[in-house]
């Protein structure tokens, strides 16, 4: 079963994480090589309104207690070939360019993680994920 699954980090204020989970979602909807694989299909409702690009697939969210945690499953995700998207904390404040540069100058190794979202065979990355609880 194909799914799309979020992790985000418990430690970073919600607000912030939604808007993380937004760019992080938009990124990898943009850059998923096949989209048919998505299922994203109108819905009509009975009045004629369209709901547009819903997808059929599941979309997990689960929490990480820490920003090391996400990193141990984007070096797994790494490892396996599997696309996905970040999201850190030198991404937030001030303009989009000076988000890049801040980014460009952190090692990974320093970078906290909000979060990170893939989609893909649950059964490639089932048991990265097994670890992790239902955010609430």
């Amino acid at each position: 079963m194909k799914k799309f699954v979020a992790i985000l980090n418990k430690k970073i204020e919600t607000g912030r994480l939604m808007n993380a989970l937004g760019h992080m979602t938009a990124g990898l909807s943009h850059i998923y090589p096949n989209k048919d694989e998505l299922l994203l299909f109108d819905y009509v409702d009975k009045d004629g309104g369209v709901h547009k690009s819903i997808s059929d697939n599941p979309f997990i969210v689960l929490a990480s207690d820490n920003s090391n945690q996400i990193r141990t499953v984007r070096n797994a995700l790494l490892e396996r070939g599997i696309i996905f998207t970040d999201f850190t904390t030198t991404m937030q404040e001030g303009t989009a360019a000076e988000q890049r540069e801040r980014t460009s100058k952190t090692p990974e190794s320093e970078l906290e993680y909000c979060g990170i979202c893939f989609f893909g065979d649950d059964e490639n990355f089932k048991d990265v994920t097994k670890k992790f609880s239902l955010w609430r």
